[in-house]
């Protein structure tokens, strides 16, 4: 199969060619690693091959409703067993799991063959990709650009065409970011709706979700359908689907209210590109019947985020001294943003974890009653534009924070975590568009309906209530069809051999 043939082929488009036997599992996963090797010099998106280990599961044969599709494993929380999940980290690297997750074994089973491990920040904790260990993702639209983070790497190899479907994940945006930054569909299922075991139940109580990044919205649907459903250590289980998600690709929406706002939760500046991107998603909506208003639920964006950002700490101190405990490792092997978060953490007591995280019930209770007068609300994905690679980069004066709070050891030096926290907050001022549905479990995704005057991909978000994952295919596909994006390549990627 040719490289610029296969370019042509969605997830569901692949199976069926080699379900019809029209090409084979072997080629199309020879076309996927051609491609790999021809984008990854300019865009890093994957950090780990795995193709001999695909070469034997095509051997074994493959079954399922996406047998033989290529496919991309984010590189945390997404075990393969006998390969080590480094999570960006160093010391990650060195250490195989013993077995696969929950998520994929499900993804195994729907036939899908894992290539290689995509590129992430340290323990996904930016919303962009440009870890130490294996250097900076790139947007394939503009490799002078993020392709967003957590699943930078997965959105970035989708992108150039590597495979038309990658794993993701979502603890604070990362499905929905990355998509945005690089004009792919991303949909951030609700708490509970896929597994997240067998090591974790419900990750930051339910806010991190695994997922994917496509370029159609019948993949997302195939590709959430092969692994919802609760397992043997999910916390509750949680309602099936009223359908089959791939029955809800092409079915119609019916008339939808819809609120919209462009005002950034935390009161900062929204680029003009990423409010032109929403008012014309707005009007797009009405051509197509539904009834659109400015509204917005009455949440305090900036109370949320800092709960959000209690718990966030919370969870890095205690990933750190796990990781130290269980490998030997040192301060050494963590990049000095992290050690941060983590002296953060600690700086904050059990007290201040469990208040932080009351207060999420007055904002889950906050958007359910906007639900209950509008069935989605309608955002920017993110503030503006994707950033250029390094922006985010801690000047140099937060660089002497940090080294003071992990170097003396004094989590409760005043002066330093609250600079640390007013520059983590001016770099959410790039994303604060995505935490509400973390926070509250609800599913959201980010549309890839706008592109900037500059060509760059600007996403919009739409969030649902609870289990309004299948609305959120409804309306997808009609925006699909509407204004079809699956087509738009970047134009800076080498050409695919013919």
């Amino acid at each position: 199969m040719r490289v610029d043939e296969y370019l042509k082929h969605d997830a569901v488009g692949l199976a069926a060619l080699i379900r019809q036997g029209q090409i084979s599992a072997d080629e199309a996963l020879s076309a996927a690693i051609t491609r790999a090797e021809q984008v990854d010099p300019h865009i890093n998106a994957t950090v780990l091959p795995m193709h001999a280990e695909a070469r034997r599961l095509l051997e074994e044969g493959r079954q399922g409703p996406l047998a033989g599709v290529p496919f991309l494993l984010k590189d945390l929380f997404q075990d393969y067993a006998g390969f080590p999940t480094s999570a960006g980290n160093r010391a990650l690297r060195r250490v195989p799991a013993t077995r696969h997750s929950e998520v994929v074994r499900r993804w195994l089973e729907a036939g899908l063959v894992p290539f290689a491990k995509t590129n992430v920040p340290e323990f996904g904790a930016k919303a962009v990709t440009e870890p130490r260990e294996f250097g900076p993702a790139r947007n394939p639209w503009n490799t002078g650009h993020t392709p967003g983070g957590s699943s930078g790497g997965s959105a970035a190899a989708v992108a150039a065409g590597v495979v038309p479907g990658a794993s993701a994940s979502d603890g604070g945006g990362s499905i929905r970011i990355p998509a945005a930054c690089c004009g792919l569909f991303g949909l951030k299922p609700g708490r509970g709706r896929v597994p997240f075991g067998p090591g974790w139940g419900e990750p930051m109580h339910g806010a991190s979700v695994n997922g994917t990044v496509t370029r159609t919205v019948r993949d997302t649907a195939a590709l959430l359908e092969a692994v919802a459903g609760p397992e043997a250590v999910s916390p509750y289980p949680i309602a099936p689907p009223e359908r089959p998600y791939t029955e809800e690709v092409g079915r119609a929406p019916g008339r939808l209210r819809i609120g919209f706002t462009d005002r950034s939760p935390l009161g900062t500046r929204v680029h003009p590109e990423a409010v032109r991107a929403v008012r014309d998603a707005a009007a797009l909506l009405e051509e197509l019947g539904h009834d659109v208003e400015e509204a917005e639920p009455a949440i305090d964006g900036r109370e949320l985020t800092e709960d959000f950002l209690t718990l966030w700490y919370g969870s890095m101190a205690a990933l750190v001294d796990g990781i130290k405990a269980d490998t030997g490792c040192s301060d050494d092997d963590f990049e000095p943003d992290t050690l941060m978060l983590a002296a953060m953490g600690r700086a904050r007591t059990a007290a201040d974890y469990v208040r932080g995280n009351e207060r999420w019930n007055k904002h889950v209770r906050a958007l359910g009653e906007f639900h209950s007068r509008y069935d989605l609300l309608l955002t920017p994905t993110i503030a503006g534009p994707p950033v250029t690679v390094g922006r985010l980069d801690p000047p140099a004066w937060l660089r002497t924070a940090e080294r003071m709070l992990v170097r003396t050891r004094t989590e409760r030096v005043v002066t330093a975590t609250d600079l640390v926290t007013k520059e983590v907050m001016n770099n959410l001022t790039a994303t604060p568009f995505t935490l509400t549905a973390n926070l509250t479990g609800t599913p959201a995704m980010s549309v890839p309906l706008h592109w900037s005057a500059s060509g760059l991909p600007l996403g919009v978000q739409f969030v649902a209530p609870a289990a309004g994952e299948g609305l959120l295919l409804r309306l997808a596909s009609q925006l699909e069809e509407a204004r079809p994006w699956a087509g738009r390549w970047p134009g800076g990627m080498p050409s695919p051999e013919v």
